[in-house]
């Protein structure tokens, strides 16, 4: 269970941090997902942006810019900028929840900044169910909503800058090379709180073609991870018969 906390609106602040990179995600998607925690989180908070292009970001989120942080050129365009990102944060102190871009808000977020509060909180990673029917998932994290206090990951990426070509080789992933890494320091959220769009809400074949994906009104985050991006999940998305989703109306409310 949550640590009990009033979080009353003299508390400290804490912080949500995003990472936007490349092109793939407009500077909407920063600006929803901001205003997802403006609605539904009620402590004082801090959002930062960690991008090269800040154009388009709403004047009330801050902004890192991504040269200041990369200590290793190759990290520039690479999946592993997250783990540099973790290390940049001095700036900031206390509670530190990251999102990625392609999440959507669904409910109170106060929380993801209480549960388990001395360790490193990230998502049970999900398989497609079939792979669960004869093992337990693995204990590998995905990284769409993770917590962690500044100052107790740096090691990470001094464990990755000493051989990176083992870092890229060994793990398939950033969350898997970070999961390891914080292993005896972390907790996996309550599964009830994240939830993926493929695994919970996507209807299964062939029922995901007649019926719109659905809701779980217990979730707090909805995790999207490859395609389709919120976005098209909201218009429907068509991608062959067993990808494919009806327009997702319920979702209109949230990605706004």
């Amino acid at each position: 269970m949550p640590d009990a906390d009033p979080a009353p609106s003299d508390a400290p602040p804490v912080n949500v941090i995003c990472l936007k990179w490349g092109t793939r995600y407009p500077a909407d998607y920063v600006n929803r997902l901001y205003r997802g925690v403006q609605r539904h989180l009620t402590r004082p908070f801090n959002f930062v942006c960690f991008t090269e292009d800040p154009a388009g970001l709403d004047p009330a989120i801050g902004v890192t810019p991504l040269d200041q942080i990369t200590v290793d050129e190759t990290l520039r365009n690479d999946i592993f900028l997250k783990v540099a990102v973790i290390n940049s944060v001095s700036g900031l102190s206390g509670p530190t929840l990251f999102l990625d871009l392609d999440v959507v808000i669904l409910g109170p977020l106060d929380d993801f900044f209480t549960y388990e509060r001395d360790k490193f909180c990230i998502i049970h990673n999900w398989l497609p169910w079939r792979k669960t029917l004869f093992r337990e998932l693995p204990d590998i994290g995905n990284s769409s909503v993770f917590r962690f206090t500044p100052g107790q990951c740096d090691d990470v990426l001094d464990r990755f800058l000493k051989d990176p070509h083992h870092a890229r080789t060994a793990y398939p992933t950033e969350q898997a090379f970070l999961t390891d890494c914080m292993s005896g320091r972390r907790a996996y959220w309550p599964d009830a709180w994240t939830r993926s769009f493929k695994r919970h809400a996507m209807r299964a074949f062939p029922f995901n073609l007649l019926r719109a994906p659905k809701l779980d009104p217990n979730a707090k985050v909805l995790v999207f991870h490859g395609r389709p991006d919120p976005d098209q999940a909201l218009a429907g998305y068509r991608a062959g018969l067993r990808k494919s989703s009806r327009p997702m109306a319920a979702l209109a409310d949230h990605w706004a």
